[in-house]
């Protein structure tokens, strides 16, 4: 037995099935359509060709090596290394890295692979293996260069100054000094200062001051010297940078908490099957609105404007912005809750304190957890940023190293503890969540 189909019902369903085909070739049509108008509004053609990858490789190679300055002061002949140039990292007298050696009044620094520069009374050459002799001596106070022509593209010149950028090193002369910059890889001075009595040693000499050596202080152990030499680090800042941290840490932590704490009862007045009258239970509702629509950094900033900066203000930010949120999840857990449990603990003669304490909280305890663990992670990322803001946490040393711009190796530093701190705080959380949620 054969049923026929209607032609209105084949019509039907021939229509919506264009209709749906239509759809499918729509939509991936607009999204094209979409990035084709963003890539020409935001011109990244433009963008391409006007990338300096040079530059960007330069800044890499800066997060992972450190560069000396070998410099002569050209009017009083006085001869400064520093380490990144920094004072802090200047050799003293009496003491220079192996490849700088002095003879009155002549220098030579050996930057490797056959690259010489020497500086004396003369002026300066720069050595250049498969190139020629670089040489720049001083015309009525203005540098003249001699060397092999055609003069190539990494030699700059001009009517004051002449910089040379080589793979072994860089070199520029002017009116008042004369510097060359070496590159290395590491993070020099990341243990003990040139100052230090530790530094340049081997690992088997500082177990043998650690263990059997004579004191250096009589008045400490060597190994205390070691760690107080270490945490009081003047380049590296060891001791600020773990209480900076803390500070980033405990900023999350005081946050989160303190809008868990502030949200939890006013889920309760924003939750339908908790308060009845819908006009107070509206306005709790837009209040948590308009905390969380504000992003934490606008809190911030006018936080900082009101209580001046501090780690506190941004726990502050933190914890306004999250109340919002955590108010809107606490209260939609409160309207999911199964309130034939609420009515077996009514029915003990319990009063609304001990219902809500023993058949509400039971119930959203694993929500409310798993929120406030999870916001505790991503707060630690997010008080970085806001520590920049308010001037508290690793965000300000990371912000201060960027500013300087050479301290990258520092960056790289700050970044790579930053990273850390996530994926301790993501461990922490997850194993948190397992055993206060889960029970294993």
């Amino acid at each position: 037995m054969t049923t026929a189909v209607s032609p209105a019902l084949t019509d039907a369903v021939t229509r919506s099935f264009a209709r749906r085909t239509r759809w499918t070739f729509a939509i991936p049509a607009a999204i094209i359509a979409y990035l084709a108008y963003a890539a020409i509004s935001f011109d990244l053609a433009g963008l391409a060709q006007r990338a300096r990858f040079d530059n960007a490789a330069i800044l890499l190679g800066d997060f992972w090596s450190y560069k000396t300055h070998v410099t002569r002061d050209n009017r009083t002949g006085r001869l400064e290394v520093a380490i990144e140039g920094e004072t802090k990292g200047t050799y003293p007298n009496g003491m220079l890295p192996d490849w700088v050696t002095t003879s009155g009044t002549t220098t030579t620094i050996d930057l490797g692979a056959g690259n010489v520069v020497t500086y004396d009374d003369a002026g300066a050459r720069f050595v250049v293996p498969g190139y020629g002799t670089i040489d720049i001596r001083p015309v009525d106070g203005k540098p003249v260069l001699t060397a092999p022509a055609p003069i190539p593209d990494w030699i700059s010149v001009d009517e004051n100054k002449v910089s040379v950028t080589t793979d072994a090193g860089r070199f520029s002369y002017a009116r008042s000094k004369v510097e060359t910059f070496r590159y290395q890889p590491g993070w020099e001075l990341w243990f003990f200062t040139l100052d230090s009595p530790f530094y340049g040693k081997s690992w088997g000499q500082l177990l043998a001051l650690a263990t059997t050596g004579d004191r250096i202080d009589p008045a400490r152990s060597n190994l205390g010297y070691m760690v107080s030499e270490f945490w009081t680090n003047k380049m590296w800042r060891h001791g600020d940078v773990v209480w900076a941290i803390f500070e980033t840490v405990l900023m999350a932590f005081l946050g989160t908490m303190t809008a868990a704490l502030v949200a939890l009862p006013l889920g309760f007045l924003a939750a339908r099957n908790f308060m009845p009258l819908g006009i107070f239970r509206a306005a709790v509702r837009r209040i948590f609105d308009f905390l969380r629509g504000v992003d934490g950094l606008i809190w911030t900033i006018i936080l900082s404007r009101a209580f001046g900066p501090g780690p506190m203000t941004g726990a502050i930010a933190i914890a306004i912005t999250d109340t919002g949120s955590f108010g809107k999840m606490f209260s939609e857990a409160l309207e999911n809750i199964d309130e034939k449990q609420v009515e077996g603990v009514k029915s003990t003669g319990a009063n609304s304190l001990q219902r809500a304490r023993f058949g509400v909280i039971p119930q959203i305890m694993p929500v409310l957890l798993a929120q406030v663990l999870y916001y505790l992670e991503s707060n630690t990322r997010s008080a970085t940023v806001i520590g920049a803001i308010v001037g508290g946490g690793i965000g300000l040393l990371l912000t201060q190293a960027i500013i300087t711009q050479k301290d990258w190796e520092e960056v790289a530093y700050y970044m790579v503890l930053i990273v850390l701190m996530v994926m301790l705080m993501d461990s922490l959380s997850g194993w948190l969540r397992r055993k206060l949620i889960k029970g294993g």
